[in-house]
């Protein structure tokens, strides 16, 4: 099912035994991430702290802190049910109609198409209240997260922007540290598309408008944290995981729209040129990112319920909420790299790697030097660029078991010969790279060698027990009087 706001998503997950409700008073100034973070690592409920020191909004948190709770956002009860509809979506560029019956076929599935594009309504509830004097952001309850944080940030921002040249809408996530009571940083990466619109307004000396969008539905919020291509609007992508159109409302200081149901929105702009310092922050490497110069959101306007919910999320050493909602992107987009790379079997990013640092896929190994063209065309695929540890296996190996890659990789590899490095752009928030945003990445290629790629011996035969052994123990086990292990 898809929720019509964030407020119905959090009454399903009470009714599913997946909130908590805190009624005591909390600091949002590190005592909520203190809470948050005992209870994500335990992977506990989501939690709603209904009071919050210092605000009158509700702080919902940890909300997509689970798989099953991810399944939740989005309407699902297994995520292949989703990566189902993708592909399905995928197909239709193989079956070009050819005749008069197959075209009329596949009208019904572009009406299906249609329905997944935004609608522009003229009242939301984001405008019950609209202030664009005698407001103040200090009035939310943003979170100083971690003790070295440069300051209180907005971490859950669905930021709208628009290419300066083609007018095509962008949304992501960028955090948004509060400088005062009308400033925050916007913090724009280099490699991020609100960046690109960013320089592009640079160029041509002018301001871009921005809108930042708090508390949705979970399917449009999960949607602005999804790496898609250049100016794909993620809007359509939430209309998609919906099964229906997100409706949107045009702002009142700025000419964007945002969707309607949202909790809080902010208008404002950035001016081309102007920089503050940002940071330090406790991100979701585990370590602080180092303060840097980040442009400056000017806010104009300020809309909102009339009882608004903050959501909002905390980052750090994993696991965190933020995990799952990678671990989403990961599953969903498998069916879109197997597009353009139809060898590739699965991959896996495991939370340890947070995100950009470990990518394991599996191939069907056709021909000499297989694994190190996947790895390169992984590098040259959007944001999976930044990753800087590519290990390559077989099909045979499940890439989900860390524990069976590297049995089977340390067993595969002679180092000088199966490691390569490269390099390109990094992470931003590698702190580990020479450079900022540029440095070294290491392709392994685990799987096993064959005479055509040099290997002059004989490869050795994985350990197994013969099928009829194992089903006779299985079928006698009741005998042994003990419990039956799982077998692999």
């Amino acid at each position: 099912m898809a929720y019509d706001d964030l407020r119905q998503f959090i009454s399903a997950l009470e009714k599913a035994g997946e909130l908590i409700r805190i009624p005591a008073e909390v600091d949002p100034v590190l005592e909520i991430t203190e809470i948050t973070d005992r209870v994500s690592k335990a992977k506990g409920p989501a939690l709603l702290f209904e009071n919050p020191k210092g605000s009158k909004m509700p702080v919902a948190i940890n909300l997509f802190g689970t798989e099953r709770r991810m399944k939740m956002a989005l309407g699902c009860d297994r995520i292949e049910e989703v990566v189902e509809r993708i592909q399905d979506l995928l197909s239709l560029s193989d079956r070009a109609p050819t005749s008069l019956l197959d075209k009329i076929k596949m009208l019904p599935r572009l009406k299906d198409l249609a329905s997944f594009f935004p609608t522009v309504v003229k009242k939301g509830p984001c405008k019950e209240v609209i202030r664009t004097d005698n407001f103040s952001l200090l009035d939310l309850p943003v979170l100083k997260c971690w003790p070295e944080d440069g300051g209180r940030t907005i971490t859950f921002p669905l930021v709208f922007t628009r290419n300066p040249d083609t007018g095509a809408r962008n949304v992501g996530v960028y955090r948004m540290q509060i400088f005062d009571e009308r400033t925050t940083a916007m913090h724009w990466q280099i490699h991020k598309h609100g960046a690109q619109h960013h320089r592009q307004s640079e160029g041509k000396s002018k301001r871009i408008e921005v809108a930042c969008a708090i508390g949705s539905d979970p399917a449009t919020c999960f949607s602005g944290i999804v790496p898609l291509p250049d100016d794909v609007d993620e809007m359509i992508f939430a209309g998609f995981l919906r099964s229906g159109p997100v409706r949107m409302v045009k702002c009142e200081t700025v000419d964007l729209e945002v969707p309607a149901n949202s909790e809080i929105v902010l208008e404002g702009y950035v001016d081309p040129g102007e920089r503050r310092v940002e940071g330090p922050f406790g991100d979701h490497t585990g370590f602080y990112s180092l303060a840097d110069d980040y442009p400056v959101f000017h806010t104009t306007a300020i809309t909102h319920r009339k009882d608004p919910i903050y959501q909002t999320i905390i980052v750090g050493k994993p696991p965190m909420e933020d995990c799952y909602m990678g671990w989403a992107v990961e599953r969903l987009f498998l069916p879109l790299v197997r597009k353009q790379l139809p060898e590739v079997i699965d991959m896996h990013m495991p939370f340890e790697g947070i995100f950009h640092n470990l990518l394991i896929v599996s191939i069907r190994k056709r021909y000499p030097g297989h694994a190190r063209k996947v790895m390169h065309s992984f590098w040259g695929l959007g944001q999976a660029m930044l990753s800087k540890c590519i290990v390559v296996v077989d099909d045979d190996t499940d890439v989900h078991n860390v524990g069976e890659v590297v049995w089977k990789v340390l067993n595969h590899i002679d180092p000088e010969r199966d490691i390569e490095f490269v390099h390109g752009p990094i992470d931003s928030l590698d702190h580990a790279s020479r450079l900022p945003n540029y440095g070294s990445k290491m392709g392994i290629d685990g799987t096993k060698k064959l005479a055509s790629e040099g290997f002059q011996r004989k490869w050795p035969d994985e350990i197994l027990m013969t099928p009829e052994i194992r089903r006779r123990v299985e079928e006698r086990w009741k005998e042994f009087g003990i419990p039956i292990p799982v077998t692999r």
